[in-house]
């Protein structure tokens, strides 16, 4: 048999593509569709460029559907994933299961000391990091500065619900499609159930007594979700019951709100005039309190990039890791999008860089917002949890998403603020009991 040259080298060529192709190795991402997740897929150019060995296979999807995919993934050990966008809330929890991955060597260029020390804490077990922040937020109130003139009032150094419910009605003009105030009601535990526990924080209450009893049944709530109910049913959006942060965000940028409480992170999104209609009529000021009160409720969130314990690939998912919440990814987004849409909250060195704050009028608000969220004592009362927005057990995730579906359902009109509450207080009993609580 004859074996011609043009064949050989034909062979050769095509075991050196196939020897290429096999030291490609390919991990999975999942993450959540917000605008900065997004943008961090457009710049992917970049990684590919330093790292052509790793290929990223990119699972996109709404905040609830995300939650709910990769909580049962890594319980289940399904190993689906090697890369998960989580939150502060599941970091420790993960973590004490032996779910996760350690990440404190991620490379002498990362500089893990300029992590914001309130954020890093967060996803601190033990003293080993478990998780890094992409980016991280508290809440903050973000209004038109036109239509709050329009109404002739001006902004509180403090405002409180009582300012934001006349401001909400003085806001709202309907015929124009301008609503006063727009405000999370989607069901989830990290959609309405994020701010509503600020808001009740906010107003003096809590989610549980010492004893972990739940307190639905006390005034606090009553005044938060009737308060919520009117601003909603009175001034907000119709059809405001399926609104949740993405939703909120694409209305305020097309000029629909007067007033938007929610995410720090919204801030460059509403302030970019190449995304936003009313970037030059924005104003910033802290979430709001009660009457008196010095609790504004203001939330610590960060969206995280973690490696769970089932990865196979763990090593390229560690590079994946270390790139996109790198000072480099930093500095490609500024070069790329513009200093003033870095992802926010991570890094100390952000907030002393001169070029950002003179971009970006809600710098010092997100900054003070982060370190003045106070996970460890959230509620003016005692309560045997810590947290913010959220309590920090592993049965929140259920029960914080089933009274949340009870509070949606309040602002769609299918039921009164009492039987929401009721049903609220029922269901928290029924399943803290099952879940042995006081423990």
């Amino acid at each position: 048999m004859t074996v011609t040259f043009r064949a050989l080298v034909g062979a050769s060529m095509m075991l050196a593509f196939a020897g290429t192709a096999s030291a490609q190795t390919t991990i999975t991402v999942a993450t959540v569709n917000n605008g900065d997740m997004i943008r961090m897929q457009r710049l992917m150019s970049d990684f590919y460029a330093k790292h052509p060995d790793i290929k990223v296979n990119w699972v996109t999807l709404e905040e609830n559907v995300l939650r709910q995919r990769v909580t049962t993934d890594i319980a289940s050990k399904g190993g689906q994933y090697d890369v998960l966008t989580i939150g502060n809330y599941e970091v420790p929890i993960w973590a004490k299961q032996n779910w996760l991955l350690a990440l404190d060597n991620l490379g002498a260029d990362y500089q893990q000391d300029d992590l914001l020390p309130q954020v890093a804490q967060s996803l601190t077990v033990d003293g080993k990091l478990y998780a890094v922040p992409f980016y991280a937020e508290s809440s903050m109130l973000m209004y038109r500065t036109d239509l709050l003139e329009k109404a002739g009032l001006k902004m509180p150094e403090n405002p409180d619900w009582d300012f934001i419910t006349d401001a909400a009605a003085k806001m709202t003009d309907k015929s124009a499609g301008v609503y006063g105030i727009c405000l999370r009601g989607k069901a989830g535990w990290g959609e309405n159930m994020a701010f509503l526990t600020s808001m009740v924080n906010s107003m003096g209450g809590s989610w549980f007594d010492m004893q972990w009893k739940p307190q639905f049944d006390q005034p606090e709530w009553k005044a938060t979700l009737d308060t919520y109910l009117k601003l909603m049913s009175n001034y907000g959006p119709p059809g405001a019951s399926s609104n949740g942060f993405n939703e909120n965000l694409a209305l305020f940028q097309t000029g629909k709100c007067g007033m938007w409480i929610d995410a720090t992170v919204a801030a460059s999104f509403i302030s970019d005039p190449k995304e936003s209609k009313v970037a030059d009529k924005v104003g910033f000021a802290p979430a709001p309190t009660r009457a008196g009160g010095k609790n504004h409720g203001n939330w610590l969130w960060s969206w995280n990039l973690a490696i769970p314990a089932t990865s196979t690939k763990a090593d390229a998912a560690k590079t994946f890791v270390a790139w996109a919440t790198s000072p480099e990814y930093t500095k490609l987004v500024a070069e790329k999008e513009g200093v003033a849409n870095v992802p926010p909250g991570t890094r100390t060195s952000l907030y002393k860089n001169p070029d950002y704050l003179k971009v970006a009028p809600f710098a010092e608000m997100t900054l003070k917002a982060i370190e003045s969220a106070n996970t460890a004592h959230p509620s003016e009362k005692q309560v045997p949890y810590t947290g913010g927005q959220f309590v920090a057990i592993p049965e929140f995730q259920a029960i914080g998403t089933a009274v949340g579906q009870q509070f949606s359902a309040a602002v769609a009109g299918k039921s009164k603020a009492e039987q929401a509450l009721t049903a609220a207080q029922a269901l928290t009993v029924r399943e803290m009991t099952r879940a042995g609580y006081p423990k």
